[in-house]
């Protein structure tokens, strides 16, 4: 039986811990045992961890001294393809599934933007809820037995994508998905950008309503391919899922 995955909170040598609403929920609602063994994610690499103490707040993990790789070798770590999702700032409920599916698909790095179209109103409580969505993403990336969880950056302005730090430096093709294509455009579809398998994408996913005319002229200008994903038009959510699917099929 495969073994669920943590990721640690702390780790020193070969023990592990977790610690506050982590360790609740593993001892209050999976009822763990002393002896117990489970897959540990230290940072840099998965060890089997078999729980020596337990408390509410606090529970630890002896690990073994080997790397645990599962019972297949991977030519290439679940965590390599490097996906930029600069989702804009929608309906809670709708966008954190996104961010919860996405992480479980394998996407890197989750950038909220405040785009035109977004609430005022969840603007505003947005940088509240970063580290509601750190924690969404640390369940998910233990949900799907990553290693590590993707980065959220802190919401930023649409034009702030630009800035240095934000993105990813280096080699990135960089694509804004829009439902309306300028007739130059019309053919182009997120696919085909991706046939020539870059090594890294960023992906920009509008609010309801898609991006306004001035943000896609913002990301032409700013050298953002601008594509869809066929004729019908998605929620964002599910433009976020089936764009960041379709990214990391090509750079595997």
């Amino acid at each position: 039986m495969t073994r669920r995955r943590w990721i640690a909170d702390e780790v020193t040598g070969d023990t592990a811990a977790l610690v506050g609403e982590h360790a609740a929920h593993l001892a209050r609602v999976l009822r763990a045992e002393v002896g117990q063994e489970f897959d540990i994610a230290t940072g840099e690499e998965v060890r089997r961890g078999t729980i020596t103490t337990i408390s509410y707040d606090r529970i630890e993990f002896a690990l073994d001294t080997k790397p645990y790789h599962g019972r297949r070798p991977k030519p290439k770590p679940f965590d390599a393809p490097e996906i930029t999702l600069a989702l804009a700032i929608f309906k809670f409920d709708r966008m954190e599934w996104a961010i919860e599916k996405c992480t479980e698909i394998g996407v890197a790095r989750i950038v909220p933007v405040i785009a035109r179209r977004s609430d005022a109103h969840l603007v505003a409580a947005a940088v509240k809820r970063q580290e509601r969505w750190r924690r969404i993403v640390r369940q998910a990336t233990e949900q799907s037995r990553r290693s590590v969880p993707p980065e959220v950056a802190a919401p930023v302005k649409l034009k702030d994508l630009a800035a240095p730090g934000v993105l990813p430096a280096g080699a990135l093709t960089r694509v804004v998905l829009a439902e309306a294509l300028a007739e130059s455009e019309e053919d182009t579809r997120l696919g085909d950008i991706l046939e020539s398998q870059p090594t890294e994408v960023a992906l920009a996913v509008g609010p309801e309503g898609g991006w306004a005319g001035e943000e896609l002229a913002w990301f032409r200008e700013t050298g953002w391919v601008a594509a869809s994903l066929g004729g019908t038009i998605l929620r964002a959510e599910t433009a976020a899922i089936v764009a960041t699917a379709l990214a990391l099929d090509a750079l595997r």
